[in-house]
């Protein structure tokens, strides 16, 4: 199966296409049922509706598995947009602090690229809650891809 981000045109392009509605978004994007929302230059923000029914641990919250997925995709593509044509990336490192449970809410995941170098960069997150409250804050560290390494992603 290839990616809707496979096959040229830039990447920031392509998510300002699935926002629009042009593209189908990621099989996790559904399977979690969250949703981009915004894309620009280094920045990106996903939302979603977190659902005791649907996303809770054993102990009635949010799993923070979840919590990781949103944040991992906001970074992801905020990450993404900083590329060239033909460019892809990987994630080498993501940390997540969880600063308080969630039961059902309204989530909102700003990312934004902090530091972008010819091969690695440093992206980081908030997750507010629908009382603008910071539930967690996440970090990544990202390697651009290209050429051969690039292939297929």
């Amino acid at each position: 199966m290839t990616t809707p981000f496979a096959g040229g045109g830039s990447l920031l392009d392509l998510a300002q296409r699935m926002i629009a509605g042009e593209i189908e978004p990621p099989p996790i994007a559904k399977t979690l049922g969250f949703t981009m929302t915004a894309i620009g230059p280094g920045n990106s923000r996903f939302e979603m509706d977190a659902l005791p029914e649907r996303h809770a641990n054993p102990m009635g919250t949010l799993h923070g598995g979840v919590l990781c997925d949103l944040a991992d995709g906001a970074m992801g593509m905020a990450f993404a947009s900083t590329l060239a044509e033909g460019e892809s990336f990987t994630t080498l490192e993501l940390k997540i602090n969880y600063l308080k449970p969630v039961w059902r809410s309204h989530l909102i995941a700003n990312a934004r690229v902090v530091k972008r170098g010819r091969e690695v960069g440093l992206v980081e997150c908030d997750v507010l809650d629908d009382s603008g409250s910071l539930v967690a804050r996440t970090t990544s560290t990202c390697m651009v891809l290209r050429g051969e390494k690039a292939a297929g992603r």
